[in-house]
């Protein structure tokens, strides 16, 4: 089984809702994943946009959101996540 991510507020390749964008409230989407490997240690979840344009090069994928270290049981993350599970933590993002 492959790895599924999937968001039960948008359909695949769909609109995502005013309120998860900077046009709302900016709020994450609740995500949920299934399929891990078995030899699943941690996650990371890269969130880009590559209809965002590059105002400087016009060649580079924008990248929202960047959360890593998930441990392996997690199976998904609640909308507008500010209390990161277990010691994920958040990177740098554009």
């Amino acid at each position: 089984m492959a790895l599924k991510l999937r968001s039960p507020v948008f359909a695949e390749k769909g609109q995502i809702p005013a309120v998860h964008t900077c046009d709302g409230k900016g709020l994450s989407s609740s995500l949920r994943w299934s399929g891990k490997p078995a030899e699943t240690q941690s996650f990371v979840l890269i969130v880009d946009d590559p209809d965002v344009p590059d105002r400087a090069a016009s060649k580079l994928t924008w990248v929202h959101w960047i959360l890593y270290n998930f441990p392996a049981d997690l199976e998904q993350l609640l909308e507008g996540a500010r209390d990161l599970p277990g010691g994920a933590l958040e990177g740098l993002n554009d």
